[in-house]
């Protein structure tokens, strides 16, 4: 919730207010802004190993916290407490990867082996300086940490803006940097409106803009970049509509679990949930059976609470949103397989969405179509390798796409999987798992879900190629 001058964070269970930021004036952004540029000259300026030793310090002063993040986060976006420290253990996991691989990834390219008499040529990767990061409010720290720490470890200031859901991580973040040495500078905390995010994307000083969010606020992202001054970098995370193919030779029992954990986990609000699968029909009905039985046993509640496990979605808004979706599927022909009587404390006005497995859906259906976000899944009946993959790909989004199939040791299943790995329009190919980021394994997609690569110093880097006639004749 927010007004022209401030931000207050609404619990999404309660509905009460949990804190209120208030927002600075241009004048105090420009200020900001002009700050970083300057921190930032003297930042890059620090040796490598040096930025990397501060790293390995925020990790620690991080952890020594880390106790205090679940409730914290729960208020903020509904996610169960017990389901937090998963987040802040691979929060550190990719903090620790990209430290690991810093000094390789930033080291001057040498062209040594083939330079010519009198010559020697390398490139170098240099900082691009100012970095504003907009960071989402469904996975804060998980997100923000493969931009943020790769920004600042390549010699960059970082502005993180948090959404106004999360404000909290951010600061939890910053402090935690600049306890382990960075400058207070080099890493701002900017809690901003719409325009004044405008404001910070189309400023002269600032070089890259990193957003993950929404399709619509990537584009609001895109076009003020555009508008502005000059060619401004930006990398853009946006939503998705993964799909799930699941082969006649599958493990039914391992796939359905791995599935309805893929599909409702964090009440389904990832870029990379499930929210579409697609079923061999010589296997179909088992499948669904066994997802419905599995669905059924949700303990949908207070998220403050330690036996809940699948808490409200983020707001009452979102709820209304995900229901009317629902709601259009069952008019246009679709069956709900779950009872809303199995989950009472799911109604209207509230964040409480109850899990529902949607069959008899096809392409037609915007909850086949068109990103849900919450913890709903339709259901396909398919019956071919070619069939599934068409629909597959029949999607405005491509962040990541799972087959699931008996692989090991099976080489026409093998062969079928790598034939969807090549002809599959997305970012991620997964085989047998889903809803992952691997810190080892570039983080994209294609379409609507976006362009760039986080979790890498590729995009939070240029090229400066360095030519050297060292003498004449």
């Amino acid at each position: 919730m927010s007004n022209e001058k401030s931000q207050t964070t609404i619990i999404p269970h309660s509905q009460e207010p949990l804190v209120t930021r208030h927002y600075p004036t241009e004048a105090q952004l420009e200020e900001a802004i002009q700050k970083a540029a300057i921190a930032q000259k003297a930042w890059s300026q620090v040796p490598l190993k040096e930025r990397i030793a501060i790293g390995y310090k925020f990790i620690e002063e991080f952890r020594s916290k880390a106790d205090e993040v679940p409730m914290e986060l729960t208020l903020q976006m509904g996610r169960p407490v017990s389901q937090v420290p998963g987040e802040v253990r691979g929060f550190l996991d990719r903090a620790n990867y990209m430290l690991s691989i810093a000094e390789s990834s930033l080291a001057d390219v040498s062209l040594a082996d083939s330079d010519k008499p009198g010559f020697k040529r390398f490139i170098k990767r240099t900082p691009l300086g100012v970095v504003l990061i907009v960071a989402p409010w469904n996975y804060p720290y998980l997100v923000s940490i493969n931009s943020v720490l790769p920004a600042l470890i390549a010699g960059n200031a970082v502005l993180l803006k948090p959404s106004p859901q999360t404000p909290l991580t951010a600061e939890r973040f910053a402090s935690a940097l600049t306890r382990a040495g960075v400058p207070a500078d080099v890493i701002q905390v900017l809690h901003l409106s719409p325009q004044l995010t405008t404001f910070v994307v189309q400023h002269p000083s600032v070089d890259f803009v990193s957003f993950t969010g929404s399709v619509v606020g990537g584009q609001a992202v895109e076009k003020a970049a555009v508008e502005a001054k000059g060619f401004k970098g930006v990398g853009l995370e946006l939503g998705g509509k993964d799909p799930a193919w699941v082969r006649s030779d599958a493990d039914i029992d391992y796939t359905v679990a791995e599935l309805v954990d893929g599909a409702f986990f964090n009440s389904g609000q990832s870029c990379c949930a499930i929210e579409r699968i697609y079923v061999h029909e010589t296997v179909y009905d088992g499948f669904v059976d066994k997802f419905v039985d599995l669905t059924k046993k949700y303990r949908l509640g207070d998220p403050t609470q330690s036996d809940t496990n699948l808490g409200p979605v983020v707001s009452v808004a979102s709820g209304e949103r995900i229901r009317k979706q629902v709601a259009d599927a069952v008019a246009a022909g679709a069956k709900a397989l779950i009872p809303e009587d199995l989950f009472p404390i799911a109604k209207a006005g509230t964040a409480f969405v109850a899990p529902q497995v949607l069959v008899n859906v096809d392409h037609s259906m915007e909850v086949m179509m068109e990103e849900t976000f919450g913890p709903v899944i339709g259901i396909q009946k398919v019956s071919s390798d070619e069939e599934a993959l068409k629909l597959m790909n029949d999607s405005p989004y491509g962040l990541t796409a799972s087959v699931w199939t008996d692989a090991a040791g099976n080489p026409e299943s093998e062969a079928a999987f790598l034939k969807f790995a090549d002809e599959l329009q997305t970012g991620t190919v997964f085989l047998n798992r889903c809803d992952y980021l691997d810190p080892a394994l570039a983080w994209t997609g294609v379409k609507n879900s976006g362009r760039g690569v986080s979790l890498s110093y590729d995009q939070l880097t240029r090229a400066k190629s360095v030519h050297m006639k060292i003498k004449t004749t």
